[in-house]
């Protein structure tokens, strides 16, 4: 069973992501920032990430650099509502340093929980 990371200080945001991808059999871990997130990633145990990038402690940006350092190969989805400066230019750091897909708050939950399913099988 793939194992999902969701990385996103939203609560209701976090739960409903956890809700959808354990309906769909995933076997997920949740974190409320980045430093809980780096704390709790396992790649035997994590094969994507959906990250969100602007939270307290660490953002998400550290968060996608510290899995591509110790596991290149796991996915990444990035998430953002892009606080003062908008979305685009996090998500398109986020882009750059291997995130697959990247999405602006808000975003559809199920055209983000499809691409967990192209991205795991």
């Amino acid at each position: 069973m793939p194992g999902v990371l969701i990385v996103e200080d939203d609560q209701p945001l976090r739960d409903l992501l956890r809700d959808a991808l354990e309906k769909r059999r995933y076997t997920v871990i949740t974190a409320a920032d980045g430093r809980e997130a780096i704390n709790k990633f396992r790649p035997s145990v994590v094969d994507l990430v959906i990250t969100d990038l602007l939270m307290p402690e660490e953002d998400g940006l550290k968060v996608i650099m510290h899995v591509k350092e110790i596991s290149p190969e796991t996915k990444i989805i990035a998430i953002s509502g892009g606080g003062k400066a908008g979305p685009g230019s996090y998500l398109s750091i986020a882009k750059a340093l291997g995130a697959k897909y990247t999405y602006s708050k808000p975003f559809s939950p199920a055209e983000l929980i499809q691409k967990v399913r192209e991205l795991l099988g």
